[in-house]
């Protein structure tokens, strides 16, 4: 429908285009919220180590099994804008620290129901929203308050940060192995900047192959290349490899402008081929004047500087992947060069071991066993392609917990500890906000506990009681860090316990479910224009729609 308003003489004014809807005041406001708070709930049920999986089939009929937040959320084609938004809180979580995605959304969706009940009293959203953002920064002060220093050196808490992040995991036995990895791999790749530890996970390469077991699964010192070996008479494997980084090609580059030679002579022709093979010959003289014995080449190899490469004893691979050949970099220390010229052996990287494998169906070069490599990389096994990726986003939240343990040294107690916690200091700090925010905060303490409230109801136990016990248990002086097993249905002390996490995962959980709910709640009109249908005969007539003049 087309929105119309009339002048004083009665005169209608077409608003809004044809085909324009409209929702405004509190009927937007809840469209809205109840589109968030159904995203909130597809997840909420994969929450802890005792969650459920979801199965989803896209358009082309893939299936992925998995209860990571952010590759559900992926995976989903949702529709609605404010449900979206939702969306982008997983993969803002995702991006910043690498976990804590369904936690992060999950106390959103709460917020909004807490939110809904206020707007039920008549409290504006305004004062809604100034009350949540007061909650928020309360909350974040409690995690620092209650954060635990750690030294990253301490290989041991790090592997329970990395154990508790592969709870929820369907990974089983293999989380203690995926752990070592993890942790071997982020100390490789940590550098200093200034006064800041910098572990970019970006560095850590992963290949994901099916066939043998998770227990196959392993760390290469070093980089991994998809590609195979260019001429089948270049050596395979290649000891104390002198490996040269190159962004030209050895080939003949065509003119830009086509030319036409004219030859005359038969032995003109004979003499245009052998110059060209002159020009590849030299080319490769100075590959091997340099010292080198291995090629990583970002553009094309003529044929015939393969054959010269393969005679001189070179190992050369071809066409290999920008990304790649920054990894490459790092692992050997060597440094890519866009003109041969400029090749010399201070330029070279090095490589204990540069081998042509077979892994799975594909061959591999496998580049291990560099002295002091700035970029690792991780072969994932496992005998379904379901598994192999379930595994490798159970690695990839072990990374990131790690990495950001390493960048931020402070741990909190998981097991919902550090919510309950962060409920009762809310609840006291309420009282002192006064006026109608005091509400907000209230219902922002009250949000915060659907974290334990959800790991009680996935594993089977009584909601209610649990959240009893946590507050009675958080009232005594050392009770900080009690939380619940949910295996036991116990209270128990999650430090003790090792069930930790970086407190930076559970800042920006905060951080992100706030203001997404706070953007939701300020939106009070919803003005929405229909895409046209394409194809023959869907438009309006030439002329305009139907009846208008």
């Amino acid at each position: 429908m087309a929105y119309l308003t009339t002048t004083a003489t009665g005169q209608p004014v077409l608003i809004l285009k044809e085909g324009t809807s409209r929702s405004r005041g509190k009927e937007a406001q809840r469209n809205n919220i109840m589109a968030a708070r159904v995203i909130g709930e597809v997840l909420k049920t994969t929450l802890g180590p005792r969650g459920m999986d979801k199965m989803l089939v896209d358009s082309l009929g893939d299936i992925t099994i998995t209860n990571d937040g952010a590759a559900i959320l992926n995976e989903i084609e949702v529709e609605h804008p404010a449900a979206k938004m939702m969306v982008e809180i997983a993969k803002t979580q995702d991006d910043m620290v690498g976990d804590g995605t369904t936690t992060a959304v999950v106390l959103s969706s709460e917020l909004l129901k807490k939110a809904e009940e206020l707007l039920d009293q008549n409290i504006h959203p305004t004062i809604i929203v100034a009350g949540y953002r007061k909650a928020a920064q309360k909350a974040i002060e409690t995690v620092n308050k209650i954060a635990i220093s750690v030294d990253i050196e301490d290989r041991e808490t790090l592997k329970k940060v990395a154990l508790t992040s592969m709870g929820s995991k369907a990974v089983g036995p293999a989380k203690e192995l995926f752990s070592e990895i993890a942790i071997d791999a982020v100390k490789q790749i940590v550098e200093k900047r200034g006064d800041r530890t910098i572990a970019d996970i970006d560095n850590v390469q992963m290949i994901k192959k099916t066939g043998k077991s998770l227990f196959e699964s392993q760390l290469v010192n070093g980089v991994i290349i998809d590609k195979e070996v260019v001429h089948t008479g270049m050596p395979k494997r290649i000891e104390n490899a002198k490996i040269a980084l190159l962004d030209c090609p050895l080939e003949i580059e065509k003119t830009e402008m086509s030319a036409e030679i004219r030859i005359r002579d038969p032995l003109q022709v004979k003499a245009f081929l052998d110059q060209e093979n002159k020009m590849l010959k030299e080319m490769v003289d100075k590959v091997k004047g340099a010292g080198a014995n291995v090629v990583f080449c970002q553009k094309g190899i003529d044929d015939m500087a393969q054959h010269f490469l393969a005679k001189e004893g070179i190992t050369a691979v071809r066409r290999v992947k920008q990304s790649d050949m920054e990894k490459l970099v790092r692992a050997t220390g060597g440094r890519i060069i866009t003109d041969l010229g400029d090749l010399g052996s201070k330029d070279l990287g090095f490589g204990g071991i540069v081998e042509e494998r077979k892994v799975g169906e594909d061959k591999m070069i496998f580049v291990e066993k560099c002295k002091d490599p700035r970029s690792v990389a991780i072969i994932i096994r496992a005998g379904l392609e379901r598994m192999v990726d379930e595994a490798e986003r159970a690695m990839t939240d072990a990374l990131s917990v790690v990495s950001d343990v390493v960048e931020n040294n402070r741990i909190v107690a998981g097991g919902g500890a550090v919510e309950v916690e962060m409920a009762k200091e809310l609840r006291n700090y309420a009282t002192k906000v006064g006026g109608r925010e005091q509400l907000a905060v209230q219902a922002f303490a009250d949000a915060v506990e659907i974290i334990p409230k959800t790991l009680a109801e996935n594993a089977g136990l009584e909601a209610i009681d649990v959240i009893v016990d946590l507050r009675t248990a958080h009232e005594k002086a050392d009770g900080k860090y009690m939380g619940v097993n949910v295996f036991t249905g116990k209270t128990e002390n999650m430090r003790e316990k090792g069930v930790v996490e970086p407190a930076i995962v559970k800042e920006q959980a905060i951080k992100s479910a706030a203001e997404a709910a706070s953007m939701i709640l300020r939106i009070d009109d919803v003005i929405a224009s229909t895409k046209p249908k394409e194809g023959p005969g869907k438009g309006p007539p030439p002329g305009g729609p139907e009846g208008e003049d």
